[in-house]
């Protein structure tokens, strides 16, 4: 691990694809595209009714679910102080996610990976992926269905809301551990094991 803290981006950035990627399709035939999902997002987690109504648990995660665009998956999550969702990437879906409240920090990768694997698989990543961004209140970013990040609510004593949006919906998700710059793919999740 490098010394020094990894680049940060502003929190609107758009990811940043690797040379030997595809740009993802801004907005597939039947569904909302990435513009689309962030502009709910963002909408929602500006509507403070329904941010009222999640649960507050001091010491896990909390989440409800809400009516995506379009046929999109959507939830709004509740993330006490000191927690986080550790490596994961959405299965192929693309997503975008916004803050209501507090403050939350992406970790995420810039370099396309394999979207198949076996648990145990582990990936060498090149030097110069990382990325980090700082979301506030109101702010959100849009990303790719080749996206591998965590997200963090780094605060002391701060609760944090966030609103989030993924089409199609979730069909899966790769949890992975990191160790330098080696990514191991550790679980795959389906849909029943979080709703």
């Amino acid at each position: 691990m490098s010394p020094f803290p990894p680049p940060v981006a502003p929190a609107d950035a758009p990811d940043l694809p690797s040379p030997t990627s595809e740009t993802p399709a801004a907005h597939p035939a039947g569904g909302p595209g990435q513009a689309e999902l962030l502009a709910f997002v963002r909408r929602a987690a500006a509507d403070t009714a329904p941010v009222a109504t999640l649960p507050r648990d001091p010491e896990g995660r909390t989440w409800l679910r809400l009516d995506g665009p379009g046929g999109s998956e959507a939830w709004l999550i509740g993330w006490p102080p000191g927690t986080g969702t550790g490596w994961h990437d959405h299965g192929g879906s693309y997503g975008a996610f916004a803050t209501a409240e507090g403050s939350l920090r992406e970790d995420a990768l810039a370099h396309r990976l394999p979207t198949e694997g076996k648990t145990g698989t582990i990936l060498e990543l090149p030097e110069d992926v990382d990325r980090t961004r700082e979301l506030s209140p109101n702010q959100g970013r849009a990303f790719g269905p080749h996206h591998v990040h965590q997200v963090l609510n780094t605060a002391d004593h701060t609760h944090a809301v966030s609103v989030h949006a993924y089409y199609p919906p979730l069909p899966l998700m790769r949890r992975y551990s990191r160790s330098g710059q080696a990514l191991r793919l550790e679980q795959i999740e389906r849909p029943e094991d979080w709703q």
